[in-house]
């Protein structure tokens, strides 16, 4: 099997995590650009020993850790006058990278403890306080108002739980593209978790286009059909929730989406 073949499926999510990591769609994939041109440039440098996922995480673990040397984090090609590099610099100063990384491979990308200090080439027991020292971050993290937009009842109500465990407050749960601006008008969230496909036919990608057309706030998708949000052929979300998820999946996208933003609020 060639090795296009190995890590094409795998692709679609490490862009996934690349996103989540550096809070910005266009700085994900230009990092996962370049471990693909170093690894097609070096093919003897991919793993063969582990899982073809273990071994194409890991060679963008290597490209992160090394971006995190260079004068502009995460050390990107950005366009002039972009406040990445500003609003990078300053969060990952504030909180430790290695914690991140730990919490988003273990809770959003599904790999073991084990796995996990693999690819970060650290111990297990360090993975684990790692993990900690990010949920107490999360703890200290200002509070938002959340706009929940899911047609499943069932759904959503867990939804709601976990952001109300988290501190945050619930503006409405919208099971339509109608309700979701309504909900939207009367009280601004500072985040919106959305759903794809709704209630009466619309979408949750067309509600969020609205929203975004009138105030500019992070988004998290969260749907069964990654799919088609991932295809490569036009702009992806930033934050990705395959369903079904786990509590400390949400958890962690929440505290990057909000981690992210709060940053470019001070740098703007």
């Amino acid at each position: 099997m060639s090795l296009a073949s190995q890590i094409a499926p795998h692709l679609p999510y490490l862009r996934r995590y690349a996103r989540a990591l550096s809070g910005s769609q266009p700085a994900g994939d230009r990092l996962v650009e370049m471990m693909l041109e170093a690894m097609i440039a070096d093919p003897a440098s991919f793993p063969t020993d582990v899982p073809a996922r273990l071994a194409l995480y890991k060679g963008f673990q290597a490209a992160w850790a090394e971006s995190a040397h260079s004068s502009a984090k995460p050390g990107f090609s950005l366009p002039e006058g972009s406040s990445f590099e500003n609003v990078a610099n300053a969060r990952l100063a504030a909180m430790m990278p290695l914690s991140r990384q730990a919490l988003l491979l273990g809770a959003m990308e599904g790999f073991t403890v084990d796995d996990t200090a693999w690819l970060l080439d650290i111990d297990a027991e360090t993975v684990r306080e790692l993990v900690a020292a990010a949920l107490a971050d999360i703890a200290r993290q200002t509070r938002a108002d959340v706009l929940i937009i899911e047609d499943e009842p069932i759904i959503g109500m867990h939804l709601e739980s976990i952001v109300r465990d988290l501190g945050h407050d619930v503006t409405g749960i919208a099971m339509t593209m109608t309700e979701a601006m309504e909900c939207f008008h009367e009280r601004t969230p500072g985040l919106v978790l959305a759903d794809i496909q709704l209630a009466d036919g619309s979408s949750g990608i067309d509600a969020v286009k609205l929203i975004l057309a009138e105030r500019s706030v992070p988004i998290i998708f969260i749907t069964a059909f990654p799919e088609r949000l991932l295809t490569g052929e036009r702009p992806e979300p930033t934050f990705l929730i395959t369903k079904p998820f786990q509590a400390a999946t949400v958890e962690a996208a929440i505290s990057q989406a909000l981690f992210f933003n709060s940053t470019a609020r001070l740098g703007a």
